[in-house]
This record gives structure tokens, C-alpha cells and sequence, in this order.
């Protein structure tokens, strides 16, 4: 088990659609359990593996009690409710703004050992089921936002101090998800 460096925003992992799993064998446990201990040490909603680097479709959560991970996920936006709400995320540190979200999400996917599994979510979790899924695409929060809110964001991005040639946060995470 191991922390691991958390990629930023720039870095061209971050763009690339990541590669369903094939192999569950020993390596995806420790990634699982690396995604699962970096997430916990930076204090955030979701980690998906490109994020730390790996291109693989696998991404760690933890939202109030809910927590775990989900291997290859799909999903599934049951109705067209959406919420709109802050948003954050680690590999932006210290930006946030407002992104809409579908309302209610159903991920399938599956555990490190191949087992068919299924998460249902709501509000926080199902925003955190679709941003987490949405790294694994190789789209990230901002290409969510309204135009004038990523103009906004790509503001802020550009006067933060860990722009630039930096590919892991100098910062303390704060108690801030995603």
C-alpha cells in the first residue's frame, strides 16, 4: 500500500481515455488499495487512476458512508434530473465552482476480483460517481461548465501557484471533495 503523487491538471494523463481492466490479479489489488489510501490521505470525494498516473478504468470513492471503488464502471443516468452544485477536484487543488450534474447514477463495474458489483447514487455520490467516471474518459470538471463559468475557472487555474511544469500538488489538500 502506498500513497501516491496525485497528477495536476496539464498533465496529459488526465486527457487520455484510460484502458478497460483485463488482468485482476495481484497488480489491480494494489492499485486498488494505493487508489483507495491516497484518496483517504488527501481527504477527497473520488480518485481515479489516471489521476495517480495509471491508465486503467478504475476509480476509488468515499462519500459520508459510502466508500469503495469500481473496476471498468459504466453508467447509467436513470432520469434527466440534474443538480447543479460545486465541484472540486485533486488534480485542480484549491478550485472550485458550480457544475450540473445528473441528479441520480447507477455505476456497474466490478470489484479487484472480477465480481459484478453495482452502485446506486444521489446527489453527492452520484455527482462523485459521474466526475470519477468522467477521468477515466479523459474529461475533466471543466469541460462540464458553462461557458462563462469555465472562462471563470480557466482564470483561476492560470493564477494558481501549482501551474505550470508541477505534476504533484505542493499543497496540503483541505477538507474541500473531490
Amino acid at each position: 500500500m502506498a500513497i501516491r503523487p496525485i497528477r495536476l491538471f496539464g498533465d496529459p494523463v488526465l486527457r487520455t481515455v484510460a484502458d478497460p481492466v483485463t488482468d485482476f490479479d495481484k497488480q489491480l489489488r494494489n492499485l486498488v488499495r494505493d487508489l483507495t489510501e491516497t484518496l483517504r490521505d488527501a481527504q477527497g470525494a473520488g480518485l481515479a487512476a489516471p489521476q495517480i498516473g495509471v491508465g486503467l478504468r478504475v476509480f476509488a470513492y468515499a462519500v459520508d458512508d459510502e466508500r469503495g471503488y469500481l473496476v471498468n464502471p459504466e453508467l447509467n443516468l436513470p432520469d434527466g434530473e440534474e443538480q447543479d452544485g460545486e465541484e472540486g477536484c485533486l488534480s485542480f487543488p484549491g478550485i472550485y465552482f458550480d457544475v450540473k450534474r445528473r441528479l441520480h447514477t447507477v455505476a456497474r463495474g466490478f470489484t479487484d476480483r472480477g465480481d459484478p458489483v453495482q452502485v446506486v447514487g444521489t446527489q453527492m455520490l452520484a455527482r462523485c460517481l459521474q466526475h470519477e467516471t468522467d477521468h477515466l474518459d479523459g474529461v475533466l470538471f471543466i469541460d462540464r461548465m458553462d461557458p462563462a463559468t469555465r472562462k471563470l475557472a480557466m482564470k483561476a487555474i492560470r493564477e494558481a501557484d501549482w501551474t505550470g511544469p508541477v505534476r504533484q500538488s505542493p499543497h496540503p489538500i483541505t477538507d474541500r471533495i473531490f
